[in-house]
């Protein structure tokens, strides 16, 4: 695995930081058994069914760090250019994926009204939306900025997500509700009470153009004229396997007290109707990572729950999803990141080539090609064809 540092520092730089050492973990190809499904219906049907090994053609090539304590919080494609925006908590990068060179770097210098990133989106008129911790939103393109705050329209400072819907109204997630930006106008409005919770980390449209929201209560759902919402007492996350302590860390406007960690007591806890991510699928499947809960897939009636101890994900944190062509689905936890390809689950930690075990942001860049946001940097993992040809 090669290694590049994207060194934090007044102007951040990107400096060649070779490393051709590589761990014998990171040399094999990860490994995963049968799925777990299987083996649990063989043992009911009294069948001997032996874990069958699959091998993965995924693995870490390369990784760029950007300095030990500072965080890569988000992560978003730009198509146009063939580049990957870099959101961490010291301003944001644009990569060039072609080269995969630093190709601009901003902090408040240069026009971000907070150089801590948590949200990256490319809009369909390549406008980049940049959600901050505590400095609103900055809006960039061409070389011209604008930043929104809350004297401006926008429903707070902390803004975690962003989506749009098919006539360009742009929807953002922040801490004191969701706000819908249209474009014909400028015209911004915002939903509080509508929603289960005001905490919104998660956005996302399905191909009705319907809007989805994960908060801190639950998912909400808002069709164009009804609001819906469903929580852990409708089948929204999986029991608490683990007996882990219960976390009531909700927010609801004590920002004193509020923070981000998954932590209780310095222990793992558990809170399933905190939603972290959200991802509308290519079936129209919208799936929710929960804290504690694992990912939880709703197919239009139902929740459907896959958790580390009964399905294979790599932790039950699940801070961040995207989907492939093909409809692999990747998921970035506090245990690793995870691949499962609607039958097997990869997954991928340090001893693999990642910086750190919390995947905070996931980006599919292409069929053959994921970035991964973490503590201290970004991870690329690439496809070995030749091994996928074997398949």
């Amino acid at each position: 695995m090669r290694k590049n540092c994207l060194i934090a520092a007044a102007a951040l730089v990107l400096v060649g930081c070779s490393d051709s050492e590589q761990s014998s973990e990171s040399k094999n190809h990860p490994q995963v058994d049968v799925d777990r499904s299987q083996q649990q219906k063989a043992a009911e049907m009294g069948e001997d069914l032996a874990p069958a090994i699959v091998a993965d053609p995924w693995q870490v090539v390369e990784a760029f760090e950007v300095g030990r304590d500072v965080y890569v919080r988000s992560l978003a494609l730009e198509e146009k250019t063939n580049s990957l925006w870099v959101g961490t908590s010291v301003g944001v990068h644009e990569v060039d994926l072609n080269s995969q060179s630093l190709r601009n770097t901003f902090t408040r210098a240069d026009g971000l009204a907070n150089e801590y990133v948590f949200a990256l989106f490319v809009d369909s008129q390549d406008y980049k939306w940049m959600g901050t911790n505590g400095g609103g939103t900055s809006r960039y393109k061409d070389g011209e900025w604008a930043v929104y705050f809350p004297l401006h329209g926008i429903a707070d400072y902390w803004v975690y997500s962003f989506a749009e819907q098919a006539n360009g109204d742009v929807w953002i997630g922040t801490w004191d509700g969701v706000t819908r930006w249209q474009p014909k106008g400028g015209v911004f409005t915002t939903y509080v009470r509508e929603l289960v919770n005001e905490w919104v980390y998660g956005i996302g449209v399905d191909s009705k153009d319907q809007i989805w929201f994960g908060t801190e209560g639950g998912i909400s759902m808002f069709d164009g004229k009804q609001w819906t919402s469903w929580t852990h007492a409708d089948g929204l996350g999986a029991p608490n396997e683990e007996k882990l302590p219960i976390s009531f860390n909700t927010g609801l406007g004590t920002r004193s007290r509020h923070d981000l960690t998954v932590n209780t007591d310095g222990q793992r806890s558990y809170n399933p109707n905190y939603i972290f991510s959200v991802l509308v699928d290519s079936q129209d499947h919208v799936w929710a990572g929960t804290w504690g809960a694992g990912v939880a897939r709703f197919d239009g009636k139902k929740w459907i729950n896959y958790s580390a101890q009964k399905d294979g994900i790599a932790g039950n944190v699940v801070y961040s999803m995207d989907q492939s062509a093909d409809g692999t689905m990747w998921f970035g936890t506090d245990q690793g990141l995870s691949r499962f390809d609607g039958e097997n689950w990869f997954n991928y930690g340090r001893q693999q080539g990642l910086l750190s075990e919390h995947v905070y942001a996931v980006s599919v860049v292409s069929g053959d090609e994921v970035w991964v946001g973490t503590r201290g940097g970004v991870t690329r993992l690439a496809k070995n064809k030749q091994m996928d040809e074997v398949q």
